[in-house]
């Protein structure tokens, strides 16, 4: 037997011991924010109070290890698309500043990671890039390079932020070159000419310079949006060994040429493909440039991450992209997003776990012509001033409000019907995400180091423990 398995057997043998030798026991103190699945509980606050309990009325064991660790966390959030921006920067100023620091502040969600479109995605009202011109025109030095769209509501809305939260990350991914640039000349599908592959690795170059400029800085980019999806307008069908080409002899020495520290993400498409991100990371010539990959989880199964970091474990792992489907089902989408990605993911050693989008308005609004979005639920939905918190609102901030960037994610057993995920945040506190997915009520013990506590969770419940 290993070592892991020895310390397991003697954990389990103690508890076994404990409940068989006594019928009673006292309980620590602890505070738990719990969601139902009927909504009567939303991020609802409750003391565990110290009790003394019959043991033999425990239902599941849990029990954490803070010094087995996995991966540093970067955070939690959504994409801030250009819709999203728009909607919340049309908001009068004092909603928009009451809404930001409820989502960004440290004593409210606590929104640590934000993505965003390179250019348009098909959550703006039209496609865009940040160098259009004329059919048959083409600008391979990027002369008229301009963020100019993105000043209207983007780049203002996420100084406001910043404003809040000056640590945020912020992932930019986009979903198409410039027309000029692509092999149809549309904004839709198409592949990236390698003629100009130079031009674009200057392209992302100037987008990181020019919203350093602005003074946002780009911790990653991803090199595109769902490379295997060409039918979302905007969107680039960018195969495997082409990104690794386009990485390899371009972007990569690019940007290392020109001292830029952004890291490089590749694939961020669906788990139902891991071996395209295997296949690039083989070669370790394309592999020196990149920091790690990005998933979705519209196909596969979630433990395909588990899959890449076994393949190379020197490489992170993000999860970028998970849509709510409108009007949204509270209680599927509640429970299948914790279940898979904020259980699933970081059990997984994603270090983000992002929801698409921040916001729309009731109508789903906007979207791009032929092939945009039309029922992509926000985590809010805003019409004007008034602000509806839906789903992928409390999804996120079961995990955000809690949970900061630098968190470390810890060893914690799973019992069946109850996933679980543990961390430990930089100041030294003990965070447990647990969710009973079985058909009854269950008192579970928690134990962590010498601290136990007994939570009681009703079908469907999920929580957030703090220790």
């Amino acid at each position: 037997m290993k070592f892991n398995q020895y310390y397991y057997l003697f954990l389990g043998l103690f508890c076994l011991f404990q409940s068989c030798t006594t019928s009673e026991k006292k309980s620590d103190t602890a505070v738990i924010w719990v969601t139902s699945l009927d909504q009567k509980s939303l991020l609802e606050k409750r003391e565990v109070k110290s009790e003394t309990i019959d043991t033999s009325l425990i239902d599941e064991t849990i029990i954490l290890t803070d010094s087995i660790t996995y991966q540093t966390m970067d955070g939690f959030g959504y994409t801030l698309t250009g819709g999203s921006a728009m909607h919340i920067h049309k908001m009068s100023d004092t909603a928009r500043g009451s809404l930001l620091n409820e989502l960004f502040a440290n004593d409210g969600l606590g929104v640590s990671y934000l993505r965003l479109s390179i250019g348009a995605s098909d959550l703006d009202a039209a496609p865009f890039s940040y160098n259009d011109l004329p059919n048959g025109n083409t600008d391979e030095s990027l002369d008229g390079f301009s963020l100019a769209q993105d000043t209207l509501h983007l780049i203002p809305v996420l100084k406001e932020i910043l404003s809040i939260n000056p640590d945020i990350k912020i992932l930019g991914s986009p979903w198409s070159p410039p027309v000029w640039m692509k092999d149809n000349g549309d904004t839709r599908g198409g592949s990236l000419l390698p003629k100009y592959y130079d031009a674009y690795a200057t392209y992302f170059i100037k987008y990181i310079q020019a919203m350093k400029a602005e003074g946002i800085s780009i911790d990653a980019v991803t090199i595109q949006n769902e490379p295997l999806h060409p039918g979302n307008n905007p969107s680039l069908l960018m195969e495997a060994a082409q990104q690794a080409e386009f990485i390899k002899n371009h972007l990569g020495p690019a940007f290392q040429n020109t001292s830029i520290d952004t890291k490089i993400i590749i694939y961020d498409h669906n788990a139902d493909r891991p071996d395209y991100p295997i296949s690039i990371l083989n070669d370790s010539d394309v592999a020196k440039y990149i920091d790690g990959s990005a998933f979705h989880l519209y196909g596969g199964e979630i433990s395909a991450l588990e899959e890449l970091h076994k393949a190379h474990p020197d490489k992170n792992i993000y999860f970028t992209e998970q849509w709510v489907g409108a009007p949204g089902d509270f209680a599927q989408e509640m429970s299948w997003h914790t279940e898979n990605l904020i259980i699933g993911a970081t059990r997984n050693w994603s270090k983000t776990v992002l929801e698409w989008n921040l916001a729309a308005d009731q109508n789903q609004n906007p979207h791009t012509d032929r092939g945009g979005c039309d029922r992509c639920l926000g985590a809010l939905t805003i019409n004007g001033d008034e602000v509806t918190r839906e789903p992928a609102y409390y999804i996120i901030g079961q995990a955000s409000k809690f949970i900061p960037a630098g968190s470390i994610r810890i060893d914690s057993t799973m019992p069946s019907e109850i996933p679980n995920v543990a961390f430990k945040t930089p100041e030294g506190n003990v965070v447990l995400i647990i969710q009973n997915t079985s058909k009854a009520d269950k008192i579970i013990n928690v134990q962590s180091n010498l601290k136990r506590v007994l939570v009681t969770l009703t079908a469907g419940d999920v929580a957030t423990l703090l220790l």
